[in-house]
């Protein structure tokens, strides 16, 4: 079987010049996003997702999301409002606040980040959930978020990630609980060199040989199915296309690139899709093959089919909420800086998380381990 050419990473010039005007937005940007995430995590995501869950799970992944929903939606505001952003959307239009799994091919490290403009539309932004690697999770700041918002880290040695994801998928089930479980199958963003060797994989096991995007590992999907099956709603099948080139993190920050982002949805129904772990591995491959076939008329084309129209963003509410997470945040930096007891408390929170984030503890609802003592007790009798 012939190895095909990988498309093309970086066609294109950048779509704003990096001027000096620029640059300066750019780091107060940065500057705000930084600011805004620590303040957020540290005075509201921790009393929501640590002191609130020694009550109540659903109550605390309700606060929770309420708070980084709003934190979150700066993003879109910052791609869309401020960077003139284009997001296209086409394919189905899916209904709101649907228990989900999402699979999207992984063209570059923002990818996930722009899943946020859908959420947000589906009302379903604090409730998006990650499989990404695990050396992120030891990001200052970002990796403590990481954690509180209740993202599965994988190591991609599947030994070592088997029993993760299931302990964490087993807390997923509740179909109270709204949730958008977000998964790029190929593990890993696209480039060119790793394109090559999913290709010479892919020929020597008799696989499709792909050219826009590397050839999907199934272990992680197939779990995610057997164990959330029964709460799913159903699985969106999101191809994401730029114009031109792939954008970086700075790229999107000194609102440099990209020009427009296309993001392609395909609902489908759990019961379309396999349930013996073979045949849904077939089936994920088969998805990834008419992704390529997606990409590849996309480049010709410059869209995807199908194009759907989904509400523009407002841009008031977009304002008040960046407002008030900046007022709030200019209070707490405040007094954090001019008060001891302030000091202390930022203190011991980082403290917490430095630790419960590195081991991934959770604390959990005092009923529930009094139930589990008293059971205990009861069976030793």
């Amino acid at each position: 079987m012939a190895v095909l050419t990988p498309a093309s990473s970086c066609v294109g010039s950048k779509y704003h010049a990096l001027g000096p005007l620029r640059i300066l937005r750019g780091l107060v940007c940065l500057l705000v996003l930084l600011s805004t995430a620590f303040v957020m995590l540290v005075y509201f995501g921790f009393i929501s997702a640590v002191i609130v869950r020694l009550f109540s799970v659903s109550y605390s992944r309700k606060a929770t999301s309420f708070f980084f929903g709003a934190w979150l939606a700066l993003w879109p505001f910052l791609f869309e409002k401020i960077n003139k952003t284009k997001v296209v959307f086409s394919g189905d239009i899916v209904p709101s606040r649907e228990r989900i799994l999402l699979i999207a091919n992984h063209r570059t490290e923002v990818d996930w980040m722009y899943l946020w403009d859908l959420a947000l539309r589906k009302g379903c932004l604090g409730y998006i959930k990650y499989i990404l690697k695990s050396s992120l999770m030891r990001l200052p700041i970002f990796g403590w978020s990481f954690h509180i918002l209740e993202f599965i880290p994988v190591e991609r040695k599947w030994d070592a990630d088997e029993s993760v994801m299931r302990l964490m998928l087993s807390t997923f089930k509740d179909p109270q609980d709204p949730l958008w479980l977000a998964l790029f199958p190929e593990g890993t963003d696209f480039t060119e060199q790793k394109c090559l060797r999913s290709q010479n994989y892919a020929s020597e096991h008799g696989l499709p040989i792909l050219k826009n995007v590397l050839l999907p590992k199934t272990k992680g999907f197939c779990t995610c199915l057997q164990e959330l099956r029964g709460s799913l709603t159903s699985v969106y099948d999101v191809t994401i296309g730029y114009k031109n080139r792939r954008p970086s993190l700075l790229d999107n920050v000194f609102g440099v690139d990209p020009s427009e982002v296309h993001l392609h949805i395909c609902r489908i129904p759990l019961d379309s899709i396999p349930v013996s772990e073979d045949e849904t591995s077939m089936w994920l491959v088969n998805r990834f093959q008419l992704k390529d076939q997606l990409l590849s008329n996309f480049q010709t084309q410059g869209q995807f089919p199908d194009q759907a129209t989904e509400r523009d963003l407002s841009a008031l509410k977009s304002i008040l909420n960046c407002m008030t997470i900046v007022t709030l945040t200019g209070i707490c930096m405040y007094y954090t800086f001019f008060t001891v007891w302030f000091k202390l408390y930022v203190s011991l929170v980082c403290a917490y998380l430095v630790p419960a984030t590195y081991f991934n503890i959770r604390p959990q609802p005092i009923l529930n381990f009094l139930k589990m003592r008293s059971n205990c007790h009861q069976s030793n009798t």
